[in-house]
């Protein structure tokens, strides 16, 4: 009895301790994250506690997140634009770019993406490569001759050049719907083909409706990508009144003038409200089109 009551006082002993243990690295771990994220986090923190400063707080009081009076005018003053165009008309032009240019680029992408995967056709090994070689081409490479042919079609200025390519996909989208949609069975396509389908309706009554984490990935990193892009709109919307948010937040900070720091950062604030959002309510479709489409 007593030999067994010293081995169970010892595995009590052990079993402490390693509770113990795995306490202390959790506690060091979520420590460790938590700071890091704090670190990560603090800009935004300080962009919006300057954004309810007064413009003399701004730059004197840099490290301290804590306004000693809250300044909502300066949401006012920036929300009332330049040049008589309030922010008003550049969050439209920048929503309707965002959700048109989402649209036409995830739908595209879908339909490109169950051709490479499921229909056979000569040459598609060359295109596949083709598409895939873009992933690598700069950006800037591209911007003289699509200028240029964009202003010989006469579509300069104006809403067409960001959104009329769109309508050919995005070969990153395009590869990632292509792993999801090779993971679905090819007997579902064999069964609906006896049923009397086609392949366009194969694609949409087989293929899309299973591919709802896929398509809300896609779209909200096009949302994403799209709300904050700043070179397009720079080349093709000139006009004040064609202005996205973006381009309005550069050009509200004058040169020549003194800028309304305060102004500037409640828009700046402003302008992460959607990207926030969406990312709150939608992170859950990120983790799981992640997880199923292979991209690791």
């Amino acid at each position: 009895m007593a030999v067994h009551a010293d081995i169970q006082t010892a595995l009590n002993k052990r079993e402490g301790q390693r509770r113990r243990q795995v306490f202390t690295r959790s506690l060091i771990y979520h420590l460790f994250v938590g700071g890091f994220g704090l670190f990560m986090l603090y800009p935004i923190l300080w962009m919006v506690s300057s954004s309810l400063k007064p413009p003399t707080e701004i730059w004197t009081t840099v490290n301290n997140l804590i306004p000693s009076t809250m300044v909502l005018e300066n949401y006012v003053d920036g929300w009332s634009g330049f040049g008589g165009i309030t922010f008003t008309t550049f969050y439209k032009n920048t929503i309707f770019y965002t959700v048109v240019g989402t649209l036409f680029q995830v739908a595209a992408s879908t339909i490109v993406a169950y051709g490479f995967a499921r229909i056979k056709f000569r040459g598609k090994q060359i295109w596949f490569t083709i598409m895939l070689l873009t992933l690598m081409l700069p950006n800037e490479v591209e911007l003289v001759p699509q200028y240029i042919i964009f202003s010989r079609l006469g579509w300069v200025p104006g809403f067409l050049p960001l959104l009329i390519p769109r309508l050919g996909g995005s070969a990153f989208f395009i590869f990632m719907i292509m792993q999801f949609i090779r993971s679905i069975p090819m007997d579902m396509d064999e069964a609906a083909m006896i049923d009397g389908a086609d392949q366009f309706g194969i694609y949409r009554h087989v293929i899309l409706p299973q591919l709802k984490p896929a398509i809300i990935t896609a779209a909200i990193f096009s949302f994403y990508w799209t709300w904050e892009d700043f070179l397009g709109p720079l080349l093709y919307l000139t006009k004040p009144e064609m202005y996205t948010v973006s381009i309005a937040l550069r050009n509200y900070a004058d040169a020549t003038a003194a800028t309304n720091w305060g102004a500037i950062f409640a828009m700046l604030s402003l302008s992460l409200l959607p990207v926030f959002l969406i990312f709150i309510f939608f992170q859950r479709y990120i983790v799981e089109g992640i997880s199923t489409t292979g991209l690791k």
